[in-house]
């Protein structure tokens, strides 16, 4: 029993430390939305920017790949405790990608401004980064204990005695 809880506590301290990872890593790749200064506060520079659903995209890219990764490493590790491993991929996947969302909008490593049709003379400045589309949160716990599946399951299928029909000798 302990061994099955230590490999699920590994599994999702794992995934933590890559969440804080793919954070920096998102707020480094992904380019600010133009905000403008005004006496008001800070508006949307350009209302047609696409700057908003790039950071959604590159979110979506970098954790999902993080998130097929995490997958296939662990059901080739993890072979002997599978459902602690399963969990972990579950409950992990949900906090790296909530950490990696805290970090992504909390550090701003590399701000790539988009240029912006402002007013000439206004001061624009690099928004934070934030998530337009929440679905996207879902795609690292999603894609890791879906290949996880994906990988037993054909590996499940390849081992089946049920392959063999109609009681025929296994054939070598």
């Amino acid at each position: 029993m302990t061994r099955e809880v230590r490999a699920f506590a590994v599994t999702v301290l794992t995934l933590a430390a890559l969440g804080v990872a793919a954070g920096l890593l998102w707020s480094g790749l992904t380019p600010r939305a133009p905000y403008e200064v005004t006496a008001n506060g800070t508006v949307l520079a350009d209302p047609s920017t696409q700057a908003l659903i790039a950071a959604d995209g590159w979110f979506a890219v970098i954790t999902g790949g993080l998130g097929l990764l995490c997958g296939g490493v662990a059901w080739f590790v993890g072979r002997r405790f599978m459902l602690a491993v399963l969990l972990g991929l579950c409950a992990g996947g949900v906090l790296a990608a909530m950490l990696t969302l805290w970090a992504g909008s909390t550090f701003t490593i590399g701000a790539v401004v988009v240029e912006a049709a402002a007013v000439p003379g206004a001061k624009v400045v690099p928004g934070a980064l934030k998530l337009t589309a929440s679905g996207v949160l879902v795609s690292w716990p999603l894609l890791a204990v879906g290949f996880f599946g994906l990988l037993e399951g054909m590996h499940g299928y390849r081992e089946s005695p049920l392959r063999q029909p109609y009681g025929e000798l296994p054939r070598f």
